[in-house]
C-alpha cells in the first residue's frame, strides 16, 4: 500500500516556519512566500500538502488567511489545513474556499458534538488531529495537556467519518529525532480510522520503516525538507 507524503508549510506572522516541539519561540524562518514554496512543492510532485495557521493555533481563529488563500491559488493538488479551526463558520468558510480538509484538534476534544456533525455533512473533510504529551492529548496549540488518552479520543470518532486521525508527537516535531512509528502503528491498530504520521521525519528510512503498515495512510514532512535532510520527489517515489 502507498504511502502519502504531505510536505507541510507552517505559518508565523505569513512566513514559512518550522518549530521545535510545538514552541513558538523557538521558530526557523525558511521562507517569506509561501506560495512560491506550495509551487516547489508541486513542481517536486507533490499532490497534498499539509498547511498549519501557528498562530491561528493560539489564537483560536485564522490569522495567517491571505497566505493559505495565496497557497490555494498555487497548488494544484489538495490542500489540509489545520491551526485554531474551532467553529463550524470557520470550519465552512475554509471548505468553500477550496480547502481539500480542515483538521481540528482543540475542537474535536472541547466540542467533539460540532466535528462529528461537520464530518457528517462534509465526507472525507474533516481530519482529527491526535495531538499528544506522553500519551495524553495536548491542545491549544499544544500548550495544554490534557487528561485524555490518544487511544480514548481517537475511539470517540470511529463512526463519525472523519476522513483520518493526524498524530503528533509532540516531543519529537522540528527535531529530527524519527518518527515514533510504535506509537503511530499502535493507534492505527487501536482505530478503524486511517492514522497520518507526524513530528521528526528525519529521513527515508522513517518513510521505509512506516510503508506497508496497517492502518497509516501518510506522513507529514517538514524540517527535513527543508534542511535539505531529504529530496521530495525521492521521498516521495518510496512511498509510492
Amino acid at each position: 500500500m502507498a504511502l502519502t507524503i504531505y510536505p507541510a508549510i507552517d505559518l508565523k506572522l505569513g512566513q514559512v516556519v518550522r518549530l521545535a516541539e510545538g514552541d513558538m519561540d523557538r521558530a526557523t524562518v525558511y521562507g517569506d512566500d509561501p506560495a512560491a514554496q506550495a509551487a516547489r512543492f508541486a513542481e517536486a510532485g507533490a499532490t497534498v500538502l499539509h498547511v498549519v495557521d501557528l498562530d491561528g493555533a493560539f489564537a483560536g481563529e485564522s490569522c495567517n488567511g491571505a497566505a493559505v488563500r495565496a497557497i490555494l491559488a498555487a497548488f494544484p493538488g489538495r490542500v489540509q489545513v489545520g491551526g485554531g479551526i474551532r467553529s463550524r463558520a470557520q470550519a465552512e468558510a475554509w471548505l468553500e474556499a477550496g480547502v481539500w480538509r480542515v483538521v481540528m484538534g482543540t475542537a474535536a476534544l472541547e466540542n467533539p458534538v460540532l466535528v462529528r456533525e461537520l464530518a457528517a455533512e462534509h465526507p472525507g473533510g474533516v481530519v482529527v488531529a491526535v495531538d499528544a504529551r506522553g500519551g495524553m492529548v495536548a491542545v491549544r496549540g499544544w500548550a495544554e495537556k490534557s487528561s485524555v488518552s490518544v487511544e480514548d479520543l481517537g475511539r470517540r470518532f470511529e463512526d463519525a467519518g472523519v476522513a483520518a486521525l493526524l498524530f503528533t508527537d509532540v516531543g519529537r516535531d522540528g527535531l529530527l529525532k524519527g518518527v515514533n512509528v510504535e506509537a503511530t502503528a499502535a493507534l492505527a491498530a487501536a482505530v478503524a480510522i486511517p492514522v497520518i504520521a507526524s513530528g521528526g521525519l528525519a529521513g527515508l528510512a522513517d518513510i521505509e520503516a512506516l510503508k506497508g503498515r496497517p492502518g497509516i495512510e501518510g506522513v507529514i514532512t517538514g524540517r527535513a525538507i527543508y534542511d535539505g535532510r531529504i529530496d521530495l520527489a525521492e521521498a516521495l517515489a518510496l512511498a509510492a
